[in-house]
């Protein structure tokens, strides 16, 4: 079993990765995701009744985009705030294309950094089956401290469904599952040495 790719302050993206293929995160959408990534999220959305109701703000960000993010960020909303929701560049799983942050479509302006995404409702739907077509709640409340992002409700990262599955019935953050699946292989080859 790979482990999925992390990335975060303390593991920054290879300088110059690029996504393998990127496809509409969303039939019709702008927004773009790796290829894999956007079929499953448009499989799910189908899933649960979500078409012209779930909508994609923010997918596949390439490394300048990334940084005009975080500099605009930090010119109109300040240090903490930015720090809170938005990734340094070259640490955001946005520029993987795996990342996509969705809104409830209400008619109304779309927050892009905070989205509205609650908890009920078609939303709910969707973060119900989430893991079985490969997605988790990135960000969630309770884990700040191991993430080093505020809680996100509104932010999924495609893993792919045996590890999204590990990870929700465990309910572990993508940073320990990660360190998890390091030390089982880590002591697996050690028996194996022995």
């Amino acid at each position: 079993m790979n482990i999925p790719l992390l990335v975060n302050a303390a593991h920054p993206l290879a300088e110059g990765f690029e996504p393998s293929s990127l496809s509409p995160a969303l039939p019709g959408s702008e927004v773009l995701l790796e290829s894999e990534c956007a079929a499953a999220l448009t499989a799910l959305v189908r899933a649960v009744g979500g078409e012209g109701k779930i909508i994609a703000v923010s997918g596949y960000r390439p490394h300048g985009e990334q940084v005009l993010l975080w500099e605009n960020t930090l010119r109109t909303c300040g240090e903490d705030f930015t720090r809170k929701y938005v990734a340094l560049p070259g640490c955001s799983e946005h520029e993987t294309g795996l990342a996509i942050d969705l809104a409830l479509d209400t008619g109304g302006e779309v927050d892009f950094i905070r989205p509205y995404f609650p908890y009920d409702g078609v939303c709910g739907k969707f973060r119900a089956r989430a893991a079985e077509f490969g997605f988790i709640e990135r960000y969630q409340s309770g884990k700040e401290h191991i993430t080093g992002i505020a809680a996100e409700p509104w932010h999924f990262r495609y893993v792919g469904a045996e590890h999204a599955a590990a990870m929700a019935a465990h309910c572990l953050a993508l940073e320990e599952y990660a360190e998890l699946l390091t030390t089982r292989r880590s002591l697996h080859g050690q028996r194996e040495k022995l």
